[in-house]
């Protein structure tokens, strides 16, 4: 089932004995984040299932009565339900058919495909004239501090709002995006937007900042001058992270950031989308039904009308300030660095809204149940590009961008460092810090068979690249900010066709005739 917004998802949640109400006081300042990471972690022993249930603190310090909701996806069935599958991988095999869709041939064909083409109809957003969002207005007299966001950490730069559908525009194509980035808040009004470089966001932000609005669809392309300039900018203030010395385009960016909102739209922020496709597209194949959507009071965006609070604003080009440090999900701080800054100019809430959050740190934390489901969705996606693709892990433990366990169909000389290549030329896979590739016949999900094949099958020296490129803005580790060593390893078999000349050993397996008499015997053995 889908669900039109966030209190049916709550009321669901209840129903199925997912929800821990808790009335008790609590602050939100570090409180909050010891509870969630003690029933994450602790989860297993104390509540029967890994994750711990979804909690909702209905008493909150200094909320003026703001509930706030957390851990709503902190288990395998609860991503389960805020998708509406029994599997995660039943949404693998739709965009699996979505994907092999072909041209019809013939009358009949066609005819056949008008269904499902019917369903497509249903992905896409549609806008309304007004939703429940719009219920209180402020566009004066407002303030971020009335709303109960966390401080997560001791060391952490402020309260940040940590799970929110951030909006901005393509100024090229006028297309939509909607990405998921943390925002400090600096007082009523201003916050820190972390967009990172590498995500759909900071694109447009950099785009701005060449001029790229001339590059919209009818209007004249920049030219040569203007295109160096924007070359220069982007060289002198490393690629929007800095202020740049000399002139730095004056002008702003609109954004919005929907706080609340039905889960498949929460989970579509941090989906790895092609930056062409608008992630209420994703939501609405998701949830199979349209997203609704309303124009904001102040900026020329549209949000989603069944969310809980709506911050409408923009970011300068040429101004940045000091965001963070942050207690992130690799475990570390993540340190202090320029981003810009997002003036609210409008507010806009449910009665009674209810605030959505999330807290990441050490692993098993609540995402790592969401990053399980894009892996599990980013799997057909992959294979459009790496058709040899059979599997993929991501450990919870490897925080998603450390390392990525992939098992191909091997069928010639190096085809495992082509494969490596290849995961490094894909979106937000770039930032892969280890890929280790495997064969066929090795279960990637079983970490214990992949160290056993991997260290058993490597010659080091021999298997073992390294390559320099991006990483993740979260990587304390790398020599520089953003970019920095990654690693893949060749665990396939040797071929003589790769230079390995030696007798590859057989791999020590019973033989079926003796497992299928000890079967017969096992429960007169008595040993369990």
């Amino acid at each position: 089932m889908s669900y039109n917004d966030l209190r049916e998802w709550i009321a669901a949640l209840d129903r199925a004995g997912e929800l821990k109400k808790i009335k008790t006081e609590v602050d939100p300042i570090l409180e909050i984040t010891e509870i969630a990471d003690r029933v994450s972690k602790g989860a297993a022993k104390k509540y029967g299932r890994p994750g711990g249930p979804a909690l909702l603190f209905e008493n909150v310090k200094g909320a003026n009565g703001i509930p706030v909701l957390i851990n709503q996806f902190g288990s395998e069935r609860r991503m389960q339900m805020a998708l509406g599958v029994d599997s995660l991988d039943e949404i693998a095999d739709r965009i699996r058919q979505l994907l092999n869709m072909k041209s019809p041939e013939g009358f009949l064909e066609k005819l056949k495909m008008l269904p499902m083409l019917a369903d497509m109809g249903k992905f896409f957003p549609k806008v309304v004239p007004t939703g429940p969002c719009k219920e209180v207005i402020k566009k004066e007299n407002f303030s971020l501090l009335d709303f109960p966001i966390l401080q997560c950490w001791p060391q952490d730069g402020g309260r940040f709002i940590t799970l929110p559908c951030v909006i901005t525009r393509d100024p090229k194509t006028g297309k939509r995006n909607t990405g998921m980035y943390r925002i400090q808040i600096y007082d009523a009004t201003t916050a820190g937007m972390h967009c990172q470089r590498q995500k759909v966001a900071a694109g447009h932000y950099r785009d701005m900042l060449r001029g790229g609005s001339k590059e919209k669809s009818g209007a004249q392309a920049p030219s040569p001058a203007e295109r160096r300039l924007g070359v220069d900018i982007m060289a002198r203030s490393g690629g929007g992270s800095m202020l740049a010395p000399g002139d730095r385009p004056s002008g702003t960016m609109e954004v919005a950031v929907a706080i609340g909102t039905e889960p498949a739209l929460t989970f579509s922020a941090i989906v790895p989308a092609p930056p062409e496709i608008e992630e209420f597209i994703i939501a609405g194949f998701l949830r199979q039904k349209p997203v609704e959507l309303v124009k904001c009071e102040t900026v020329d965006l549209e949000v989603p009308a069944s969310a809980e609070i709506v911050l409408e604003g923009y970011v300068k080009l040429d101004e940045l300030r000091t965001e963070g440090p942050f207690g992130d999900h690799t475990g570390f701080y993540s340190l202090e660095d320029e981003y810009p800054v997002f003036h609210v100019t409008c507010i806009t809430h449910r009665k009674n809204p209810i605030y959505s959050t999330t807290i990441v740190g050490k692993p098993p934390m609540e995402d790592a149940w969401m990053g399980k489901a894009v892996e599990r969705i980013f799997l057909p996606l992959m294979r459009l590009t790496l058709p040899e693709i059979v599997d993929v892990n991501l450990p919870v433990e490897g925080v998603f961008h450390n390392l990525m366990i992939v098992s191909i169909r091997k069928s010639y000389p190096g085809h495992a460092r082509k494969v490596m290549s290849g995961i490094w030329a894909l979106g937000q896979a770039m930032f892969t810090k280890c890929v280790v590739v495997v064969d066929e016949d090795v279960n990637v999900q079983d970490i214990g068979e992949v160290v056993l094949k991997v260290f058993n099958n490597i010659d080091p020296e021999r298997d073992i690249q390294f390559t320099l490129g991006p990483v993740d803005s979260l990587d304390h580790a790398a020599r520089l900010p953003n970019y920095g060593s990654k690693m893949g390893i060749d665990a396939t078999r040797k071929w003589p066709t790769e230079g390995f000349t030696r007798p590859w050993p057989d791999e020590i397996l019973m033989d079926e005739k003796t497992k299928a008499q000890v079967d017969k015997k096992w429960k007169d053995l008595g040993i369990e």
